[in-house]
């Protein structure tokens, strides 16, 4: 789905268009389950008359075997009506949430904005299912129209009277029902919007739980997810309460319906208006109809949390990118030459810069505004205020953005690790090994024939090997109780800050991009590490246009040129060395 202006009523219409098959033939079978129900309290009441009234053995005998096929027939129609409208449902929901993972994956950026991880994933798995499970409340809503009208047709044929109150008090009571479900609707977005807040902040407080425990900021992280927790719990409450209260008047409703019809058959009976099999009939129907009666209520209350919810996806699926798509593909073979021309943004201040292909150029900051700044232009997560940034002489603003990410590599400072295996996060072939459990691990640990760890891992190639080197992540690997094949835990927390470094670097690395851009890759790395690193990445990436955008006076040393943003602007460039020598700013700031 393209983003767009959408509306909650344009992704419930498209759910349930594209399950209309499934929720058709649902339908149909729940229509003949609910006809099946309306004729049981009739049929039993044509035996009272024809075979218990008149004592006859035989015609007994043929209706109970009448009553046995028409319960096998619908408990069949219901078995398979009930599964096309859960199949339709369940399908739903995972087309919607394909939508809103490729919308939040959409190049061109921009659903994130405002929004907090765990917001996003409430909205893709909790708002998906209840939208999706809008189609089965539809199908149980016509077997349920269904059976009223079965009802109401059998009832006017006996009884005029019985017949009308049915088929005027039903549209009475619905129409009392959605009027109910209004507070309901109102709430439970208010329940899920409070729900998905406290996802976020569960999973931003673990996410950097090492840093709070560092900062001795527990409790205060403690105390700021109870108020949001205590804040949703009483969402959730003032929903449960509207749901109840919704739920508890349309049941009164529907059994003073129900008592107004048994009333007035009792009294048609009395009367000799009605025969004693009819009068068997019409209690058994008005009971009966207290089952599609509820349905109503159920399908109210659905329809209602389900509006809520497409309003939330609309909202995700309708957000503005960051950036305007350029349509251009990315010029073949990728030089790597990129330029700055007055570029405004943040921190930079009109920027003019040169950074020449196939070279190693360091970028050193006073400001680490200016580094944020610039990283968002270089990965066009954001366009600048002025001026334009251009690859080999193409403005990025007219190249596709995927494509442009493939040729420009900008790897964040705080990129983050999948749950899965060292080789997983680094080689995106080993995704199958990522997936392998225990069983597989230990099989791996105890293979013979002198298998490596890396080998069982699926990290063997020289691609990933020169990167792991480069990155000094060997090491690390060989330090984890299965090599490669290791598991590091959501967000890597299995990892130390320098071990998780060095795989997000060795991971950009092998990637091998035309342009590659990363951001302080060793500030957690010891020194001697780091120096080893910088001489690896030079190595690696020679002949490569590569920016290292960092203070670090072993990265920097390495750089075939370094250039210093001061106060937004170019301040200073030559060689690490000849800077440190001429530029007291560049010194304060590298070597401080």
């Amino acid at each position: 789905m393209r983003s767009g202006k959408q509306s909650g009523r344009d992704v419930l219409t498209r759910s349930v268009r594209g399950q209309a098959r499934r929720v058709g033939l649902g339908a149909a079978l729940g229509c003949v389950h609910q006809l099946g129900e309306a004729l049981v309290p009739v049929l039993i009441g044509v035996v009272i008359d024809q075979a218990v009234a008149g004592q006859d053995a035989g015609r007994l005998a043929l209706w109970l075997v009448v009553l046995a096929v028409m319960y096998v027939a619908l408990s069949w129609s219901f078995r398979l009506g009930a599964r096309a409208g859960e199949r339709g449902a369940e399908e739903a929901a995972h087309t919607l949430r394909l939508a809103i993972v490729r919308r939040v994956l959409d190049a061109r950026g921009g659903a994130e904005e405002g929004r907090l991880p765990g917001e996003l994933a409430n909205v893709a798995t909790e708002d998906a299912k209840r939208v999706g499970a809008v189609n089965m409340a539809l199908m149980s809503g016509i077997w349920a129209v269904a059976g009223i009208t079965a009802s109401a047709v059998w009832l006017l044929l006996t009884s005029v009277p019985l017949g009308l109150i049915v088929l005027l008090g039903t549209p009475v009571l619905l129409w009392l029902g959605h009027l109910l479900s209004k507070p309901l609707e109102r709430r439970s977005e208010a329940e899920q919007d409070r729900a998905a807040h406290a996802s976020g902040v569960a999973a931003d407080l673990v996410a950097g739980l090492r840093v709070l425990k560092g900062l001795g900021a527990q409790q205060a992280a403690v105390e700021r997810y109870r108020r949001t927790s205590r804040a949703s719990l009483a969402a959730t409450l003032r929903a449960a309460r509207a749901e109840s209260w919704q739920t508890g008047l349309v049941l009164a409703l529907t059994g003073g319906f129900i008592a107004l019809i048994a009333l007035v058959g009792g009294r048609l009976a009395l009367d000799g208006s009605l025969t004693l099999g009819q009068l068997v009939s019409a209690v058994g129907l008005a009971l009966f109809l207290l089952g599609p009666l509820e349905t109503f209520a159920w399908v109210n209350a659905e329809l209602a949390q389900g509006r809520a919810s497409a309003a939330r996806v609309a909202e995700v699926l309708a957000a503005q990118p960051a950036v305007v798509g350029g349509q251009d593909p990315v010029p073949a073979p990728v030089r790597g030459e990129l330029r700055l021309r007055g570029v405004r943004l943040g921190g930079p201040d009109g920027v003019d810069l040169d950074l020449t292909a196939g070279r190693l150029t360091g970028i050193a900051v006073t400001d680490p505004a200016s580094a944020e700044a610039l990283l968002r232009c270089l990965a066009r997560e954001t366009d600048p205020e002025s001026g334009s940034v251009e690859l080999d002489g193409v403005p990025l603003t007219r190249l596709d953005p995927a494509g442009l990410r493939a040729a420009v590599l900008v790897a964040a400072h705080d990129a983050v690790l999948f749950d899965g295996s060292l080789a997983a996060n680094v080689t995106p072939e080993a995704g199958a090994e990522a997936r392998s459990g225990p069983a597989e691990i230990a099989e791996a640990d105890g293979a013979e024939n002198g298998e490596a760890d890396g080998e069982a891992g699926g990290a063997a190639d020289l691609r990933t090997e020169r990167a792991m080197a480069a990155a000094h992540a060997d090491e690390v690997a060989r330090s984890l109780p299965h090599g490669a094949a290791t598991g590091v835990g959501e967000g890597g927390r299995s990892l130390s800050g320098g071990q998780r470094q060095r795989v997000l670097l060795a991971r950009a690395l092998r990637a091998g991009p035309p342009v590659l851009v990363v951001h302080d890759p060793t500030t957690a790395v010891d020194a001697v590490t780091e120096a080893r690193i910088a001489e690896g990445l030079r190595k690696i990436r020679r002949g490569r246009t590569t920016v290292v955008v960092t203070n670090s006076p072993a990265l920097l040393a390495v750089a075939d040129r370094v250039v210093l943003l001061d106060g937004g602007r170019v301040g200073a460039e030559g060689t690490h060395a000849e800077l440190v020598q001429a530029d007291a700013t560049y010194r304060t700031a590298v070597l401080a």
